[in-house]
């Protein structure tokens, strides 16, 4: 059973950082996709960052390039999202997925098999 543990989330001022981290279990992840998307109240789940399966491919929401990064560990089974010049409208709840099947696209939180309970993000202005 696959089971993903988001942390690292909290309470930042505008202009910081945090660096979220998803832990994985239940099966081999060195050849599946992972991704962050975010949900803020009253709006929709929407697509924060990808890696593909290898590291070599990265996809990030226009509102989030070049502040945010994201990594994975596959000794570990960890995918970490770094926030950088955090602002007011990243607060969200931030949750880990994964992508099990090559097909379906990165930006879609339908091609998505699992899900995190969520890591809350609050960025004060």
């Amino acid at each position: 059973q696959v089971q993903l543990v988001e942390s690292g989330g909290g309470l930042v001022q505008a202009g910081g950082s945090l660096r979220l981290s998803c832990a994985a279990s239940g099966r081999d992840f060195s050849s599946v996709a992972m991704a962050w998307f975010r949900q803020a109240p009253g709006k929709e789940r929407e697509f924060v960052a990808a890696i593909s399966w290898s590291g070599d491919s990265t996809y990030y929401a226009d509102s989030v390039k070049g502040r945010f990064t994201i990594s994975r560990d596959g000794a570990k089974n960890t995918v970490y999202l770094q926030l950088n010049s955090l602002k007011p409208e990243d607060t969200a709840v931030y949750y880990c997925a994964v992508k099990l099947l090559m097909s379906g696209s990165y930006y879609d939180a339908l091609s998505y098999d699992n899900w995190g309970q969520g890591t809350q993000v609050t960025v004060s202005s």
